[in-house]
């Protein structure tokens, strides 16, 4: 309905191409184009032109859309996410995240992502057009995928399949919380038992992908391979300084290439080791309390910017609590990140461009650039503050994509009803 609202005219002679024209478009690598020119051909961007200071030949498309006073972004990216692979935490059968037992990295989260989550739509209103169906639990969870938010199914939203293999990492303190005592913390007694655990299974599947002939196919070892041949990346969740150079350590001592820390909450303590091994974070809710009672209170507010200062490569993911639901506030985290320290621009690259790197997908997706996928969104305001954040029109992979959904239904309902403007 928002493309019929803003449609400009259409081109007699069918070209096939459509033109999104005269917004603000942010590049998604820090540049912004004032007065743009978007060409959509089938599923790509053609091309993105200032057009302030050229003629543009109107007959050349078949359709143009003029976005004046709009702003358009590459569509955002929601990593580490349990979105689409449930519908209700508390109905136990909608919960397709986690599987028994402790080591499944051979467990695919991809074939359980429902494209007709309801969820879904509510986070696509929003912005995030991808996100990376991500399996939880265990000592290794399994392999997430990056699924677009659209589709009849998981082999049509499915963009990169099996991106990598999540361990959670062993932690050397555990912290609970309940309400008389507080936070508390105490040293993991199991934490010699299950590091060794961990070094015994790399260890045996690092032998085994070595190996040219096997009498017999393991499939949890084979699950491993692309790992150890550098085409998928090794998420280790971990936060505190300690455990994450004990991860960062274990993955060169077993030649993992592509290691990246998930969580990160202490990362900007060990920014040189972070750049000089080339290890991404995928830096958790930024909108959080510290942990240690001596830490400065903004000290997450600000990891973001302390991590850019340094030249570590991150993003912004939302784990932890109804993270799925929560998922629809991925851009107003980024946005936090611009009142403590960072630019505009480098917030949008740490839930699109930044993230589309870490995931290997950076010729797909995270910016507005010719030969990638035409996965952009178009709001009235800015994408990152709240206030003023209104998509009115998406596309995900050259598609017009609906942005109705059972909160804008009721909305719209209630609004009618009470006359609110």
């Amino acid at each position: 309905m928002f493309l019929a609202a803003i449609l400009d005219g259409t081109a007699q002679n069918k070209t096939g191409l459509t033109a999104l024209m005269n917004g603000v478009a942010h590049i998604g690598n820090g540049q912004v184009i004032e007065g743009s020119l978007i060409v959509i051909e089938k599923n790509r961007i053609k091309e993105v032109l200032d057009v302030r200071n050229i003629r543009i030949n109107r007959l050349a498309y078949d359709t143009i859309i003029d976005l004046s006073g709009k702003h358009v972004y590459p569509g955002l990216i929601n990593c580490n996410n349990v979105l689409g692979l449930h519908d209700a935490e508390a109905v136990r059968a909608t919960r397709d995240f986690a599987e028994v037992g402790a080591v499944n990295p051979h467990i695919r989260a991809l074939i359980a992502y429902n494209t007709d989550n309801l969820i879904v739509p509510t986070i696509k209103t929003n912005g995030v057009l991808y996100t990376q169906a991500t399996p939880r639990g265990g000592l290794i969870s399994g392999q997430s995928s990056v699924m677009a938010l659209e589709g009849w199914n998981w082999e049509d939203a499915v963009l990169k399949a099996d991106d990598g293999v999540h361990v959670n990492f062993p932690h050397t303190h555990t912290v609970r919380f309940n309400e008389e005592e507080g936070t508390t913390k105490a040293a993991n007694k199991k934490y010699d038992e299950e590091l060794a655990g961990l070094e015994k299974f790399i260890a045996d599947a690092r032998a085994y992908c070595a190996t040219e002939k096997t009498s017999e196919k393991n499939l949890r070892m084979e699950a491993m391979r692309k790992v150890f041949e550098g085409k998928a990346n090794l998420y280790l969740h971990a936060d505190k300084v300690k455990d994450m150079l004990s991860a960062i350590a274990f993955a060169k001592k077993y030649g993992i290439q592509k290691p990246v820390i998930v969580g990160g909450k202490e990362s900007y303590r060990i920014t040189d080791v972070l750049k000089k091994n080339r290890v991404p974070v995928m830096l958790n809710r930024i909108l959080d309390l510290p942990d240690n009672a001596d830490d400065d209170v903004d000290i997450v507010y600000r990891l973001p910017y302390l991590l850019q200062k340094d030249s570590v490569l991150f993003c912004l993911q939302l784990e932890g609590d109804m993270e799925a639901m929560q998922s629809r506030n991925l851009a107003f985290n980024a946005g936090a990140a611009v009142a403590y320290g960072l630019n505009r621009e480098e917030a949008l690259a740490a839930v699109s461009l930044n993230a589309a790197r870490i995931l290997g997908v950076e010729n797909e997706l995270g910016t507005l650039e010719s030969g990638k996928l035409a996965s952009l969104i178009v709001s009235t305001g800015d994408v990152l503050d709240m206030k003023s954040n209104n998509i009115v029109m998406a596309f995900i992979g050259g598609k017009p994509v609906t942005l109705f959904n059972k909160q804008t239904e009721l909305y719209l309902r209630y609004k009618n009803k009470y006359g609110i403007k």
